[in-house]
């Protein structure tokens, strides 16, 4: 019998063996989280949270899953890729801090 695979805890989908995935630092490892507490997640939901949050607003504020599944951003797109197959993996969008200073330079 083989052990069920394990669900991601933001988009809920399971994460079957050879699907890209990472472990993310709940505290990313600049802001002290070095061998802190991590969580096993699809590569594209990793992605994503990088894409939109600071290393400093992920240390401060969206320190554990349900933080993170809370923001509005993160949340929408963790429903939308929590409709999609386990092994659906497609580039990121592009940073919401890049689009930010940009905005900002202008």
């Amino acid at each position: 019998m083989t052990d069920p695979a394990p669900i991601c805890p933001l988009c809920l989908r399971p994460i079957p063996a050879g699907v890209k995935q990472s472990q993310h630092h709940l505290i990313p490892k600049l802001k002290g989280g070095k061998g802190g507490p991590t969580i096993l997640i699809h590569q594209i939901c990793h992605n994503e949270i990088h894409a939109t949050l600071t290393e400093t607003e992920l240390a401060r504020e969206y320190n554990t899953p349900e933080a993170l599944r809370a923001h509005p951003r993160l949340a929408a797109f963790f429903d939308w890729v929590g409709k999609r197959p386990p092994d659906f993996h497609a580039r990121s969008t592009g940073s919401l801090r890049k689009q930010r200073s940009r905005k900002r330079k202008r």
